[in-house]
């Protein structure tokens, strides 16, 4: 198999290949192999050696033989070490799988590396000083996003069609934004919670992964997404299998679009310009749009995405392993100390802070059935421009919720749908003059998957982007 038809396709294209005999799963493992050398020499996207053999999996499932990478954000996969990104932790191996990685194992997905990600998995940029920075494959000067930034400049690239990743205040969705990928946060509890997802993570962590298609997001959440046996808040199971939902017409839908970060964070002309073409092209598709957004305190999904930090700090530090500080990066360090000293009045308070963001928005989503606005506020950055290690988080009176004011200055829109629980897809709709990728956010009603798929392949269809290839591309 060629490196440029293998990048062409897509999850669902090799599984119909493999699954007619047309190619071996052997022979499109040996390609991907190739193909994720190839592209980390250029991008710096993964953490250490190829997987070999790979893991076991099913090769009776629906993706049978299809490879994708699994994501450095803590212990995934049974006997894989694993760092957090972070120079602190150097022998920490997986003792079991998660919950999702036994889905992919069933699913027949092939398991060939691990990806970068930020310390801890904190930043909305993947350039750790462990690793050093990842590469965009649209130019490589400028950053992936975070905290899942290896898995999309790997996919963006062409090297797997798909890469495990999640996302706590916009993880997917940024480095879908960046990258030129479709980047799904299913709602809280769709898919299987791990320990830093579940209750103790209070919910705002969702784990899925990044595609190039709507059909391979389709169909590997109809994989992967039913929730845990015992698990007390799973989301609503759907109507109808979500494979069958991106072939279902909607119907007229009450959109609502804004282009205006509720912080007043300025955005860019040109992401203003791509989100309000696809409140256009809704509108063209048969869709009802208006101008509106849901009232949301920012200050509030501040105080509310604090949560996140603490179970992060708390998983951490729960863990048992002393770390050597001094090797952490400076958030890093902060965020410990504020999870060690947080009161359990602070506690409350976060999760005070959180009801007082998803009353509003549940309330907006009686009135609406879709929400759009832009994914971040700017085209990629430049590296460098997001730094997590900044010794002024080491000084007296800085805190946290300022290293996530300030990652929300860069991506101002998705951390609210974490907090909430709402179900938020990030579409590559649009490029910028220096032909950057820019995407545009969809969020729908908690549960209702279905309905932003289906929105998706219609705008799909409409605005298609799989014949865009980034000039790092190893097809």
């Amino acid at each position: 198999m060629e490196l440029h038809e293998y990048a062409s396709l897509d999850a669902v294209g090799l599984r119909g290949l493999i699954r007619d005999g047309q190619v071996s799963a052997a022979e499109v493992e040996q390609t991907a192999r190739r193909a994720l050398e190839k592209a980390n020499a250029d991008l710096n996207a993964l953490t250490r050696p190829l997987f070999d053999p790979a893991p076991a999996h099913d090769p009776a499932g629906p993706f049978a033989g299809v490879p994708f990478v699994v994501k450095d954000s803590g212990p995934f996969a049974r006997g894989v070490p694993f760092s957090l990104g972070s120079r602190a932790i150097r022998s920490a191996v997986a003792a079991q799988d998660h919950a999702l990685m036994a889905r992919f194992r069933s699913a027949g997905l092939v398991a060939l590396g691990q990806s970068t990600a930020p310390e801890f998995g904190l930043s909305f940029a993947t350039e750790s000083a462990r690793y050093g920075p990842t590469r965009n494959p649209w130019a490589l000067d400028r950053g992936v996003g975070g905290s899942s930034g290896g898995a999309a400049a790997l996919v963006a690239a062409g090297a797997v069609p798909f890469a495990h990743g999640n996302d706590g205040g916009g993880s997917l969705r940024v480095p879908a934004s960046c990258c030129g990928l479709v980047g799904l946060k299913p709602s809280r509890d769709r898919t299987p919670s791990g320990p830093l997802t579940g209750e103790a993570g209070f919910g705002l962590i969702a784990e899925f992964g990044l595609t190039r298609s709507v059909r391979d997001t389709a169909l590997l959440l109809d994989a992967v997404s039913a929730p845990v046996i015992g698990e007390k808040h799973a989301a609503p199971p759907p109507a109808r299998p979500y494979a069958e939902a991106i072939q279902t017409n909607p119907g007229r839908l009450r959109v609502s679009l804004t282009t205006e970060a509720w912080s007043g964070t300025p955005v860019d002309k040109q992401v203003a310009e791509v989100t309000v073409a696809a409140g256009n092209v809704l509108e063209w598709i048969g869709h009802a749009v208006t101008e509106g957004r849901p009232e949301v305190d920012p200050e509030a999904v501040v105080a509310a995405s604090m949560l996140a930090l603490y179970a992060t700090g708390g998983a951490v530090l729960g863990a048992g392993a002393r770390l050597d500080r001094s090797m952490l990066e400076a958030v890093s360090r902060r965020t410990l100390a504020e999870t060690e000293s947080a009161t359990a009045l602070e506690v409350m308070a976060a999760l005070d802070a959180q009801h007082r963001v998803t009353r509003p928005i549940g309330r907006f989503f009686t009135q609406y059935d879709l929400f759009v606005t832009p994914t971040l506020a700017l085209p990629p950055a430049p590296h460098g421009t997001l730094d997590y290690d900044d010794r002024a988080y080491d000084e007296p009176g800085s805190s946290a919720r300022s290293w996530l004011r300030r990652i929300y200055e860069y991506g101002p829109f998705t951390a609210a749908f974490n907090v909430s629980g709402n179900p938020a897809i990030s579409l590559p709709l649009g490029q910028s003059r220096e032909g950057l990728p820019i995407g545009v956010q969809l969020v729908a009603a908690h549960g209702r998957e279905d309905l932003l798929l289906a929105v998706a392949a219609q705008l799909e269809q409409a605005v298609p982007w799989r014949e865009r290839r980034p000039p790092v591309s190893v097809g």
